[in-house]
């Protein structure tokens, strides 16, 4: 059953977060000095939860977390640089005790120019190896949680295309900034989908998630006007979302009771997206594609990520 919610398009996170008591909860969310991720952990902080803001620039995570402290959240501030396997497994191994919530927040988009990370073009490595290598060497500390989530923060861009698993780096296929973000998206919603049926046994479920069309830093290399152009030919709404509403997808996401036990699916606007059966039914923001869902590219797409991040 596709799951509907009374939320919608313009909810905030704090509404989607109201009388959910977070208290005992510890979660980690990832890019949490900008954008949707401040409002994401300012949201759980606020509702209890002790939030470790795992970011890459430690002056603006400070920033933000004596804000968080000033509203009365527990919060705290740690290095992590997800284009550096170091740095992610100098996270992992710092981290004790379980952990309820992990929000795959951060990425970048849009990369004006085919740049690599140890090898792998620079948003697949940023975007999903990144967070694969954090939420595979924290599954201990989610399995130790009761019901633990693990959220992935996708896009509609997802539905430009499949997991180019022949080429991910661009050595043959003409490098498109757009490629390269959308192939990573849908990395993102793989992710999700294997990840479930793998630590179905531990608790574990992780669902992904469009947060909507919102102005924050991510669109630095995007033209903002040609975006709107785009928005506007596809019947969209001009209105952009505030970052309160587009971090409420990703809340519901990490608490709403709603999702207690679900996972492997993709929401939009706090709902569950529909599925959509050919290219003729998307408009570009909306739905899912069937290849970011299915099982046997969810599977192939673990195994090749587990030997790029060994």
């Amino acid at each position: 059953m596709t799951i509907q919610t009374p939320f919608g398009e313009f909810s905030t996170a704090d509404e989607v977060a109201e009388g959910i008591d977070l208290t005992g909860r510890r979660a980690v969310v990832t890019g949490a000095s900008s954008g949707i991720g401040v409002e994401t952990a300012r949201t759980l902080a606020t509702h209890g939860a002790e939030v470790t803001l795992a970011v890459r620039n430690l002056e603006a995570g400070e920033r933000v977390a004596t804000e968080i402290r000033g509203q009365g959240g527990k919060v705290d501030v740690r290095p992590l640089e997800l284009g550096d396997r170091a740095s992610i497994a100098a996270f992992v191994d710092a981290w004790e005790g379980p952990l309820h919530l992990l929000v795959n927040n951060a990425g970048v988009m849009a990369l004006p120019e085919r740049t690599l990370i140890d090898g792998q073009e620079a948003q697949f490595a940023t975007n999903h190896l990144g967070h694969f290598a954090l939420a595979t060497g924290l599954h201990r500390a989610l399995a130790a949680a009761d019901g633990a989530r693990v959220v992935s923060v996708s896009s509609s861009a997802h539905l430009r295309l499949p997991v180019l698993f022949d080429d991910l780096n661009f050595s043959f296929v003409a490098y498109d900034p757009w490629i390269g973000y959308a192939q990573s998206k849908t990395a993102n919603v793989l992710f999700a989908v294997e990840a479930t049926r793998r630590w179905a046994d531990d608790g574990i479920t992780v669902n992904a998630l469009m947060p909507g069309g919102i102005a924050t830093g991510l669109q630095r290399h995007v033209d903002m006007e040609a975006l709107m152009a785009v928005r506007r030919a596809a019947g969209a709404s001009p209105e952009m979302k505030t970052v309160e509403q587009g971090a409420s997808t990703s809340v519901l996401c990490a608490v709403s009771p709603l999702l207690d036990g679900v996972g492997g699916r993709y929401f939009e606007d706090c709902h569950e997206a529909t599925v959509l059966t050919d290219r003729t039914q998307a408009d570009g923001r909306h739905g899912v594609a069937p290849f970011a869902l299915d099982p046997a590219n969810a599977e192939r797409l673990w195994e090749v990520s587990e030997r790029l991040v060994a």
